[in-house]
């Protein structure tokens, strides 16, 4: 009677290597075509918008409730 030699888990492992290599780069791609989609479909009016929505911090000086605490 001939020996086992082949474990079910290691005669799959080829089949489930490729399986997690395509499940990864099918992500990827998802990932990276939706980023160039929407770099490619946004407007300067996006743009600009984004842009003047980041405002810088106000100075402690200015700053009203730093104020009142220290009165």
């Amino acid at each position: 009677m001939k020996a086992k030699t082949f474990t079910p888990m290691g005669a799959l492992h080829p089949a489930l290597f490729f399986a997690g290599v395509y499940i990864v780069a099918l992500l990827f791609s998802i990932f990276i075509c939706s980023a160039i989609f929407n770099s490619c479909n946004s407007t300067a009016v996006d743009i600009v918008k984004k842009e003047s929505k980041s405002t810088q911090p106000v100075p402690a000086s200015q700053n009203s409730n730093t104020v009142a605490a220290l009165r």
